[in-house]
């Protein structure tokens, strides 16, 4: 099985135990729409190759990390979109989920992705508890407060942003906890493989401001200039074009060098290669 088929199958068997009757019918069909299609499933993608590269010795574990790290993401992608943060119509090429299916259902959909995602790695407790405990750990981190994902939002009320703080939290946070999470399914310490997440998580922020700011909706398959419109401090205003681009490269080049020693370094070193090009803003990008 192909990486994107195991991170599809571990997504959908997580996904269905949030389906179970007697579930609310709109609810759980709010689910399946806020995680399918996938995208490119870059954070997943990344952990389990952190994860085959360190040995891969439970991958019932590494697969509970990934679907707990998709869940959050696509959980985050939908409260995004609200009308009190983004206000966006489109996500990945179709209507958001606050459109599709009312902005209550979104909240709670949002909000019961969350939920499953610390269920889903509850669940690998029976195949190793302590990597369960530190999946669950790192998760929370990265996802919460002082410096995950939910930190990354609130930094955009604040009247005076630090820049690094909100792009390390805001997209950062996610790609430290894939490439820690992946250490940890294989049984390795997280530590060492923080600066890889979150170099490739800074990649991702400038590459994502560079799409905002040159492409049209539809090639995005979300709105565009978002960040030029709601006045978000990005790397095209503070660089210009040109500069946020070179400074996109160099970024990926810290990322292959801080890679950890092990087993597999020269196919996450070729990993990181291929997710860059999948990163570059090209007319043929989509939105992960």
């Amino acid at each position: 099985m192909d990486l994107k088929a195991r991170i599809n199958s571990a997504v959908r068997e997580a996904v269905a135990l949030g389906q179970k009757p007697p579930a609310p019918a709109k609810l759980a069909a709010a689910l399946e729409y806020a995680t399918t299609p996938g995208g490119a499933r870059i954070r997943p993608t990344i952990l389990l190759s952190v994860t085959m590269a360190c040995g891969d010795d439970k991958p019932k574990v590494a697969n509970a990390a990934a679907a707990a790290l998709e869940l959050l993401h696509c959980a985050s992608l939908v409260h995004d979109d609200l009308p009190s943060f983004d206000d966006a119509d489109m996500r990945r090429g179709k209507p958001s989920v606050h459109h599709a299916f009312s902005e209550p259902l979104a909240v709670l959909a949002g909000d019961s992705l969350i939920m499953l995602a610390f269920e889903v790695l509850a669940h690998a407790a029976g195949e190793d508890a302590e990597r369960s405990a530190s999946l669950v750990l790192t998760l929370a981190r990265q996802s919460g407060m002082p410096g995950g994902i939910c930190a990354g939002q609130g930094w955009e009320s604040e009247d005076k942003i630090d820049m690094r703080a909100y792009h390390r939290a805001k997209t950062g946070a996610l790609f430290v906890a894939a490439t820690q999470m992946g250490a940890i399914a294989a049984g390795q310490e997280p530590e060492p493989w923080a600066e890889l997440g979150d170099r490739i998580g800074e990649a991702f922020q400038v590459a994502d401001d560079l799409r905002d700011a040159v492409f049209d909706e539809e090639t995005l398959g979300k709105p565009a200039g978002q960040d030029d419109r709601h006045g978000r401090p990005s790397a095209v205003s503070e660089l210009g074009i040109e500069g946020a681009t070179a400074r996109y490269h160099d970024i990926l080049s810290g990322a292959i060098a801080s890679i950890p020693s092990c087993p597999g370094e020269a196919m996450l070193a070729k990993m990181v290669n291929m997710q860059a090009r999948a990163l570059t803003p090209t007319p043929t990008t989509s939105e992960a």
